[in-house]
């Protein structure tokens, strides 16, 4: 490293990399989905991909959903479709007000 900056940046790249797979070594061992014995041998294959990514289409969590659910519509599509003219309060369970204001 040619100087203090350089260095410095060096060491938070290396840092933030670390941290990066310390967080998604983490979720893959809370998650019972997937097969966590790769990573006790290999924890930085989590460098540049996500815990619960397993690669595989089939799978319900990392596949498509038009193809893996039966409902064939995404959440945002849902979303979308959703009925907009009956009131229902955001901030709460989505049920609708009672008190008139």
């Amino acid at each position: 490293m040619s100087n203090e900056t350089a260095k410095f940046i060096n060491s938070q790249r290396r840092h933030k990399t670390d941290v990066h797979i310390a967080r998604q070594v983490k979720i893959a061992r809370q998650s019972l989905a997937h097969d966590t014995s790769k990573l006790a041998k290999q924890p930085h294959r989590l460098a540049k991909r996500h815990a619960m990514d397993c690669g595989s289409p089939q799978c319900y969590l990392c596949g498509n959903p038009r193809k893996t659910h039966k409902d064939k519509l995404t959440t945002q599509e849902k979303r979308l479709f959703q009925d907009l003219e009956k009131t229902t309060d955001k901030h709460s369970n989505g049920l609708p007000n009672t008190v008139d204001e």
